[in-house]
């Protein structure tokens, strides 16, 4: 550490907290009452910040639906939102499905049983990377103008918005239902007068919510006060050209700032000149609205053209960023990944031979997401599960908290230098929030490194000692908080959420950036300290530090009103913890592998074989569970009972696949209208290695699903049953994961044969894929190619990986 200190110096100027007329819903104090003003959300008569996830139920089997809802409950989301895409529902004209995994009423029944509120997202046009954007075919060719008020589509459009209003008919939110918002249309940016319109025609057929929305980015004139604007942000973008290195707006992403659009997104499919038009026009005043965000990139697809690779930091350091530049609606898309159908007459992706900009795969639509295209836990999903239960259990207290920059805070995106900070605050309470992460260019370390910041008439000097805030770090620490009477000030730890003990709040805070944690008590909101820490008194401020946080590591602080205790986790616990409605009540779960809340009970999904047994903590404590072999019994450790699980635990399997056919010489071809590289077609396909692949009998005899794990290097790949095409992949890194359990109907006789199709990477082919990607590709040793020169391709392994599930039932 050098001797010269970086001083970081804020004087909060906000305005005080105040009360604010309501702009939408219904405002009171009532259990369904919800409202928006122009700052944040009220439900129930309190401030409300929503944390929303997206999950398409028409791309994920219906059977599935209920487990996958509670693995986003579980990960902290409170609103699920979802596409109705036309083309899948009457793909020909006059002839509607709903049934089987279309069925958009089951779909809502179970996320209203699975403790979700509804967003539904109903068009026309929905984007999604759907063939026509969701539009059906016949549409396409009808004698009518799409996404306008020509008299001749609205007929369309009503009988489509009927076929919805008697799917939900029961369920909206003033019925009792789930559905507490609607949004119209899709990066419509130039015609506000037909958002009007087709939200009219909405209501006249019976759809309705209190909250309306539509997308508000690519400077979109929509009009005023008929729906919020809901913005979004990407740490890449599967859209761009395969020449450029990041994407510059995806950068600011990674910044603290006023600014909510993202004119990138959906820009593909606008001409350059129309982008200028809009700017001109400018949008409607959004300080006249609160920051509401639909999609913040839970990870991105993968373009043919141009194929990134996400990792779990990029997505928790941008979801935070937003936060702390004053988001008060968190919606992430995708936050559960899918499989785009087929239909009786076409393929229903994004492609060139559609007219649209990018090709995207036939099947995959996994999205990188937190939650897998089969399901699959990623380590973001815990990541953003701290940050989710922070918002839904303290979101109160954060809402009205408005954004406060420092005078010297970096507006150039390529200033890679500068530390970013920023304050949310209302001249009270404050949190500081702090960046040093972003995707590609790696951020320096910051030596040295205090904030001096004015709170209240109050210098708060966090941390008490400099230090080193280290490249990748991104944290957000609570400066002056008041939790019961009790008035924290200078934690530098990050609130993870809270849940109520008997006696009081239990504040459960996590250690960052391997910082020390330290803070202050204001001496007049509390009368006495209890720690294994070392605690002293500097004038009216009692400090605490010399804490070691773990899962025992509690400080009580008897107030005023309750004794307000505080949980201090290390990093690896906190990624292991999540607040769950469990067992009659609030309670705090801290398990070493994921553990999923169906509100009586937990289902723990080790990810490997190596983690045979599990202690569970549960606070408040539970008395016992019942288990696969029996009853268990829970031991008291502080605050919080333990139970110990036998896991059930599968061994991976290594498969043999027969080589049928090694790839022949090919070259990647351009789309005529974009320039942009196309993904091979069947035809082109004839040059790809093929191979042949038995999958046992006993891969679908369990109760769990197991994974075929495709080690590979390549540039698409394809899975077939017979003709049928069950899974692809463009080629972009990671290993090709595909669940089995949906494919057990094709088993006939001892095993399930299937063909693999593998092209290899063409080294001229104009397609962008990560350095870490190319570092795959430069490591590769080509096999079965017909010219090691020109292309590239190894299958390294093909294996069977169990996801078996543990069940517990708990006694509280």
């Amino acid at each position: 550490m050098t001797d010269a200190i970086t001083t970081r110096s804020i004087r909060v100027t906000s305005p005080p907290r105040r009360t604010l007329p309501a702009i939408m819903g219904s405002p009171g104090s009532a259990p369904r009452d919800v409202a928006a003003n122009k700052q944040y959300l009220v439900r129930s008569g309190r401030p409300w910040i929503p944390v929303m996830g997206e999950f398409h139920f028409a791309r994920y089997p219906a059977a599935e639906w209920a487990g996958e809802l509670r693995k986003l409950r579980s990960g902290g989301i409170t609103v699920v939102s979802t596409y109705v895409l036309w083309h899948l529902h009457e793909e020909r004209r006059g002839e509607f499905d709903w049934s089987g995994d279309l069925d958009l009423r089951q779909f809502v029944e179970q996320s209203h049983q699975a403790g979700l509120a509804c967003c539904v997202r109903i068009g026309p046009w929905g984007h999604a990377e759907a063939r026509y954007g969701g539009f059906p075919d016949w549409l396409m060719s009808a004698d009518c103008t799409p996404r306008t008020d020509d008299p001749a589509y609205l007929a369309f459009v009503e009988t489509f918005y009927r076929e919805i209003a008697a799917q939900i008919d029961g369920l909206r939110w003033d019925q009792g239902g789930p559905i507490i918002a609607v949004q119209i249309e899709n990066e419509l940016y130039d015609n506000p007068a037909h958002i009007v319109t087709l939200k009219q025609l909405a209501r006249d057929v019976g759809i309705d919510a209190p909250l309306w929305t539509a997308t508000g980015w690519g400077y979109a004139q929509l009009p005023d006060g008929e729906v919020l604007p809901l913005f979004g942000g990407y740490g890449e973008a599967a859209w761009d050209t395969a020449s450029t290195p990041w994407p510059q707006q995806s950068r600011s992403h990674y910044f603290f700032s006023s600014g909510r659009d993202d004119d990138s997104i959906g820009a593909d499919l606008r001409a350059p000149d129309d982008v200028v038009k809009v700017r001109q026009h400018g949008i409607m005043d959004p300080s006249g609205y609160p920051f509401a965000t639909c999609e913040l990139g839970g990870g991105m697809y993968t373009s043919y053209h141009r194929r990134p690779w996400m990792h779990p930091e990029d997505i928790a350091a941008l979801s935070l960023v937003k936060i702390g530049s004053g988001s008060v609606w968190q919606g992430f898309y995708m936050y559960h990944g899918g499989t785009q159908r087929i239909g009786r007459d076409s393929t229903f992706q994004e492609s060139h031979a559609t007219g649209y900009p990018n090709d995207c795969p036939v099947r995959t639509y996994d999205f990188q997401a937190p939650i897998g295209e089969y399901g699959q836990l990623r380590p973001h999903w815990a990541m953003l599960r701290r940050q989710a239960n922070w918002l839904t259990t303290m979101g109160h207290e954060l809402a009205p908290l408005e954004l406060q920059l420092p005078a010297d805070a970096p507006v150039d995106m390529a200033n890679t230098r500068e530390l970013r900070s920023c304050l949310r605050t209302d001249g009270t309470e404050a949190y500081l929030f702090v960046n040093n992460h972003q995707p590609v260019d790696t951020l320096p370390d910051h030596e040295a490194v205090q904030f001096h910041v004015e709170v209240a008439g109050r210098q708060i000097v966090v941390p008490e000692r400099p230090v080193t805030i280290r490249s990748g770090d991104h944290f957000a620490w609570p400066l002056a908080l008041t939790v019961d009477g009790v008035r924290l000030l200078g934690l530098t730890a990050q609130v993870q959420g809270m849940v109520d003990l008997d006696d009081g709040p239990l504040l459960i805070c996590f250690q960052t950036a391997g910082i020390p944690i330290e803070f202050g008590v204001d001496a007049a909101t509390v009368d006495t300290v209890k720690t294994d820490g070392r605690v002293t008194r500097e004038a009216d401020v009692i400090r605490v530090c010399g804490l070691v946080p773990r899962p025992r590591c509690v400080v009580e602080l008897a107030g005023p009103v309750s004794t307000v205790r505080m949980l201090l986790l290390d990093d690896e616990s906190s990624r292991q913890a999540s607040v769950e409605q469990l067992a009659g009540r609030s309670r705090l779960v801290i398990s070493p592998v994921p553990a999923i809340s169906d509100g009586v009970g937990l289902e723990l999904q080790p990810s490997s074989a190596d983690v045979s047994t599990a202690t569970v903590r549960i606070v408040p404590p539970v008395k016992g569970a019942t288990g696969d072999t029996g009853r268990l019994e829970a031991v008291p450790d502080g605050l919080a009972g333990l139970v110990q699980v036998d896991l059930r635990v599968g061994e991976p399997m290594e498969l043999s696949p027969s080589l049928v056919r090694p790839a022949a010489a090919w070259a990647p071809s351009n789309d005529v209208r974009t320039g942009r590289a196309s993904a091979p077609d069947d035809e082109a396909f004839a040059a790809a290695a093929v191979y042949s692949l038995s999958i046992p009998r006993e891969a679908f005899s369990a109760d769990h699903d197991m994974l075929l794990e495709i080690d590979w290097i390549g540039d698409v790949g394809r899975l077939f049953i017979g003709t049928e095409l069950v899974a692809d992949q463009f080629w972009y890194g990671p290993r090709w994961e595909i669940g089995l359990r949906r494919l057990a109907d094709r088993l006939v006789g001892d095993t399930l044969d299937v063909r693999l199709e593998l092209m290899p990477w063409h080294r001229e082919a104009p397609v962008f894929v990560s350095e870490a990607a190319r570092a795959l590709l430069a490591a590769c040793r080509p096999e079965h190619v017909a010219d090691p020169g020109l292309q590239l391709l190894a299958l390294r392994s093909v294996r069977l990986i169990p996801r078996p599930v543990t069940r517990l039932e708990l006694h509280p």
